[in-house]
């Protein structure tokens, strides 16, 4: 049979089981019965991360969620050393994500953000390049404090506040 394949598609074609390449883009002919192909999408993947329920260095538990933006570059490796790789994809960004914020105190993942970022980044994409996958991009959207805790940080910056007017109250005098 005839299939056509997309400038962003390629065909990952099996012979009678045993892999023989990636085809495409354009026309392609497979034979029927001892050929099969799978289509892969070559353009950037978009997966939301689910809010996941981390506790930091400093015990603090704070829900998290990400988004993570990946590419296939070798079709081949994404059919054959994976069985699923959007899913696994999925699940290892959600652990690294875990373990990665375990690693951090609250404040450095209010304020270095970007850095985490680019820590996650490099993790995933060293962990799902054998799969043929880069992971081009990783970004921490929110981060949920608890009620209490969030309490307790405007407590801190209203001391800090009444702090620096009494310094300026008295080198004022």
């Amino acid at each position: 049979s005839i299939k056509i394949l997309n400038e962003y598609e390629r065909g990952v074609v099996f012979r009678l089981g045993r892999i023989i390449g990636s085809k495409g883009p354009g026309v392609i002919l497979v034979f029927p019965v001892i050929d099969s192909m799978m289509r892969i999408d070559l353009r950037v993947v978009t997966t939301d991360v689910p809010s996941q329920d981390v506790i930091t260095r400093d015990n603090v538990t704070v829900k998290v969620n990400a988004v993570i933006y990946f590419r296939v570059i070798d079709p081949n490796k994404a059919v054959v050393e994976v069985e699923n790789y959007l899913y696994a994809t999925s699940q290892l960004s959600q652990t690294t994500l875990r373990s990665v914020l375990g690693q951090s105190e609250l404040d450095e993942l209010l304020a270095h953000r970007d850095k985490i970022n680019l820590q996650l980044q490099a993790i995933l994409d060293k962990q799902t390049e054998p799969w043929g996958i880069k992971v081009t991009a990783v970004e921490v959207k929110n981060v949920d404090l608890p009620q209490e805790m969030q309490r307790a940080i405007a407590k801190q910056a209203e001391a800090e506040r009444e702090r620096r007017a009494k310094i300026i109250a008295a080198e004022g005098e």
